[in-house]
């Protein structure tokens, strides 16, 4: 039998009750850099800090360790709030999905200014970098080139066995390794994908009453080849 993936330690991201402390991270040399710069706390190089990675890359897992090891508050700033302001000047802030969520301009302006002014700190995360937000305000544009970006690069085929291994530990089930290989060598590599695959196969498994398989495998990525809705996550 084949030997099963060596495990490091990645951040993800999930939504079916993963491990979220520091403990449980799995770091691989893509993510180094933003693993780096949360352990780095408050050493930062400068008061702001993105993170910026695809869907399910562990942007949001990082957030919260950051988070809870620094008592940083999570604010949103789609519309100027004074509230939020006073969270900033208090201490250190959390902005989630900034590109998805939307923002107001001028909110998050004074925001950046509230940090800087008070020696707190705020993390973003994003999908995009920064160049990609279509910001008009140009005392805003000045600010963002002033953030430290950190990217968290798509993974490779090694990590995303490990990913597939964790995301089913994490649902308890345990999967051939040789099915896990298989899956690997044909799904799309994102991090994302590997989460809408063990998805759609703990359904079908729980459906069907059975372990999985390779034909319950190969039928979900012939689902995901062909568009399927039933495998869309929100």
């Amino acid at each position: 039998m084949a030997k099963p993936p060596v495990t490091r330690q990645l951040p993800l991201e999930f939504n079916h009750d993963p491990a979220s402390s520091r403990d449980a991270l799995i770091v691989s040399d893509r993510l180094n850099a933003a693993v780096a710069i949360v352990d780095r706390w408050p050493d930062w190089p400068s008061p702001v800090v993105i993170l910026a990675g695809p869907t399910g890359s562990g942007k949001s897992h990082l957030a919260t360790i950051w988070a809870t090891r620094v008592g940083a508050r999570s604010v949103n700033i789609e519309k100027p709030d004074p509230l939020v302001l006073e969270i900033a000047a208090q201490g250190p802030v959390l902005i989630e999905d900034i590109d998805r969520r939307g923002f107001d301009e001028t909110a998050l302006f004074h925001l950046i200014n509230a940090v800087r002014e008070h020696g707190s700190a705020a993390l973003i995360t994003t999908r995009l970098w920064p160049a990609g937000w279509n910001v008009t305000l140009p005392d805003l544009a000045s600010r963002l080139k002033a953030a430290t970006v950190v990217e968290i690069a798509e993974p490779d085929e090694d990590l995303l066995a490990q990913v597939l291994v964790k995301l089913f530990a994490d649902r308890q089930v345990i999967v051939d390794d040789r099915i896990i290989r298989w899956l690997v060598a044909r799904m799309e590599r994102s991090l994302s994908a590997a989460l809408a695959i063990v998805t759609r196969l703990d359904q079908l498994s729980l459906a069907r009453g059975s372990k999985i398989t390779r034909a319950m495998a190969a039928e979900v990525m012939a689902e995901m080849d062909a568009g399927g809705d039933d495998i869309e996550l929100s």
